[in-house]
């Protein structure tokens, strides 16, 4: 049987994996505590791409995505904040539809590809980006490749 192998982006450092690292940390919900999260990354390294955030009366989770995920990592390390990291797909938006974001679903149902979340990017270097969460990421890579969209990998975000 054939080795099923995820699509490769064609930008940045050539080819690269289509996945982007997110890191979701666990956060007590306090006052300031999310600036501590942002002001240990940002003035240390690098930028936050992508921010979501999600709380409830004494915790928050917050999912980032960031320019240089190595050096974000070791932040969070030595900063001491609880995290775990996925992989996501970040597909650009296309600009040539009134409708953009039907289009990236449309492509998904086709396959029956279930979208668990999706958030945008703050700073994508080719316009609008939508990161998501599927349950297929090499599939869902390979449809998206296949109808004309464009994947984001990790070192386009560093640009």
């Amino acid at each position: 049987m054939e080795e099923v192998l995820p699509p490769q982006t064609q930008e940045g450092a050539g080819f690269e994996s289509t996945r982007v690292r997110q890191f979701t940390v666990f956060m007590e919900n306090r006052v300031g505590r999310l600036q501590t999260l942002v002001r240990s990354y940002e003035e240390s390294t690098g930028k936050i791409m992508a921010l979501s955030i999600q709380n409830s009366a004494d915790t928050a989770l917050v999912r980032l995505i960031c320019s240089d995920p190595d050096a974000a990592k070791e932040v969070l390390n030595k900063d001491g904040f609880s995290f775990t990291e996925q992989d996501l797909l970040v597909v650009q938006v296309p600009k040539r539809s009134q409708h953009p974001l039907m289009l990236i679903c449309q492509a998904l149902l086709a396959a029956e590809i279930n979208i668990h979340y999706a958030y945008p990017l703050l700073i994508s270097p080719g316009g609008p980006a939508l990161a998501m969460y599927v349950d297929d990421p090499t599939l869902a890579a390979q449809l998206f490749i296949k109808k004309g969209f464009t994947l984001i990998g990790e070192s386009d975000l560093g640009k």
